[in-house]
């Protein structure tokens, strides 16, 4: 079993930047490929971005890419994600997401969420 936890969301303006952490027990990351995904009020569950069991891969959603940044640190068992240039439309819950194929780009790729961090971009 791994537990993930995520933190470091909040209220920011337009045009700001967050950093969102996500930190796991129970396990060690380095053996599954990490994801966040967000959910809207209103609207359904979607990828952000994923990173590969190294962290020598990645992939994004086009609506986060130039903007957002998956990283992990293995030793810390910790995967950030960067948030810059937030927009009104980023307001969303942020969960991060472990699994052991690549990439965990969908709600089935994912064996384990966390509890979900809320993030709040005002106009």
């Amino acid at each position: 079993q791994v537990q993930l936890v995520e933190s470091g969301g909040g209220l920011v303006q337009a045009g700001g930047s967050l950093r969102l952490s996500c930190a796991a027990s129970g396990r060690t990351l380095s053996g599954y490929v990490m994801g966040w995904f967000r959910q809207a009020p209103g609207k359904d569950r979607e990828f952000v971005a994923t990173i590969f069991w190294t962290g020598t891969g990645t992939r994004y959603a086009d609506s986060v890419k130039g903007r957002f940044t998956i990283s992990r640190d293995n030793a810390k068992n910790t995967v950030y994600l960067q948030m810059n240039s937030l927009k009104p439309e980023d307001t969303a819950v942020y969960y991060c997401a472990a699994g052991t194929t690549w990439p965990v780009a969908t709600q089935t790729d994912a064996d384990y969420w966390g509890q979900g961090t809320q993030v709040t971009v005002s106009s």
